[in-house]
């Protein structure tokens, strides 16, 4: 896999080739940190869930091992939408420029959903996104449960 290259202002994307990469080519989800905010890069293949990730208040971003998987270090996004069935990524390192670490006491992260639009990188879906981590992917639980 090559690499992708994102040019950030702070939590915003400013520029990046994914969106021309054989990664986005193929719909592979890529997710890159900065600034506070988880940034998922959604293929073209995938514009179709952007709804599913707009019914979610708020995101919430479990990490730790998927057994099934037999991954040691894995990453779940939940857009909690108060259903039993909100939308749901789950994700391998690989998937990742950055896995992101437990922020500081107090900070909350954002998740913001980037498509193209006109050529540029075109934030989608912007939540608060809540870190945890758990004993296993999946989780599924929305953040008020889990506490």
């Amino acid at each position: 896999m090559s690499l992708i290259h994102v040019s950030n202002h702070g939590p915003v994307i400013t520029s990046t080739d994914y969106f021309d990469s054989e990664l986005a080519r193929a719909g592979k989800i890529f997710c890159s940190v900065n600034g506070g905010a988880i940034r998922v890069l959604l293929p073209p293949a995938a514009y179709g869930v952007l709804n599913d990730m707009r019914a979610g208040k708020e995101c919430v971003l479990s990490r730790g091992p998927w057994p099934a998987e037999r991954i040691d270090e894995a990453v779940e996004i939940l857009w909690d939408d108060s259903t039993d069935s909100p939308f749901v990524l789950h994700l391998t390192p690989e998937s990742f420029d950055l896995l992101p670490a437990e922020p500081e006491p107090g900070r909350e992260w954002i998740c913001d959903v980037y498509v193209q639009k006109d050529g540029s990188p075109h934030r989608a879906v912007t939540r608060p996104c809540h870190w945890r981590r758990v004993s296993k992917i999946p989780c599924m639980e929305p953040w008020r449960e889990a506490e």
